[in-house]
């Protein structure tokens, strides 16, 4: 069947899967959506025949709650990364909605050289540890709800629901750079994948 994972920072979606999977005493398991390990949140895990259909689920939109740090941008995009330049912050919430609405719907993002996609055989990230930046094409992806929650500044907090394939730390970037300032994501949630909620989700330690 699927069991709902609430998980917890600090691990990745594999360690978490190889930890419930452990668990659960399961010999055939798989997640459905990949969780930066700084991310909390809804991980659905299928579990024996449930398998079948993890497929439908990462193709799923996903909805979460995110808060991006105005004023500091860094080589990952997100807080595990190094600071590579800080900026002053004096936006309105007036331009903060202004440019929230450049990114809803159908758009492209460059995906990050920090991902888990591959050239040649050899994920970006390798590359990236290496010092080694590659040209990425844009890819398409749609945004179909982007909702102010709160700013007090320097951290922003929104709610997005997305297509599968979108970056929420580029999106995090590309609005720091419409707004002058840079950013990155500071804290990541995610709320919903596809049919599922996180209400209901069982946790682990």
């Amino acid at each position: 069947g699927v069991r709902l994972l609430d998980k917890p920072v600090g691990l990745s979606s594999n360690d978490a899967l190889i930890k419930a999977k452990r668990v659960l005493n399961a010999k055939k398991a798989g997640h459905t959506g990949t969780l930066d390990p700084f991310a909390t949140g809804l991980l659905p895990l299928c579990f024996g025949e449930a398998t079948k259909f993890s497929q439908d689920l990462l193709e799923a939109d996903k909805t979460y709650e995110t808060t991006v740090h105005l004023g500091i941008t860094t080589n990952t995009g997100d807080t595990e990364g190094e600071t590579i330049d800080t900026r002053p912050v004096d936006v309105t919430v007036e331009q903060i909605e202004a440019a929230l609405a450049k990114f809803r719907g159908p758009i492209l993002q460059v995906p990050p050289m920090y991902s888990a996609l591959k050239r040649d055989g050899k994920a970006y990230y390798e590359y990236a540890r290496e010092g080694i930046t590659l040209e990425r094409e844009a890819r398409p992806v749609t945004i179909h709800k982007l909702e102010f929650i709160s700013y007090e500044a320097p951290m922003l907090k929104l709610l997005v629901t997305c297509s599968k394939g979108t970056y929420i730390r580029v999106l995090a970037e590309d609005i720091g750079i419409a707004l002058g300032c840079g950013a990155h994501l500071a804290a990541l949630t995610r709320e919903a994948a596809g049919p599922f909620e996180l209400a209901g989700a069982v946790s682990i330690d």
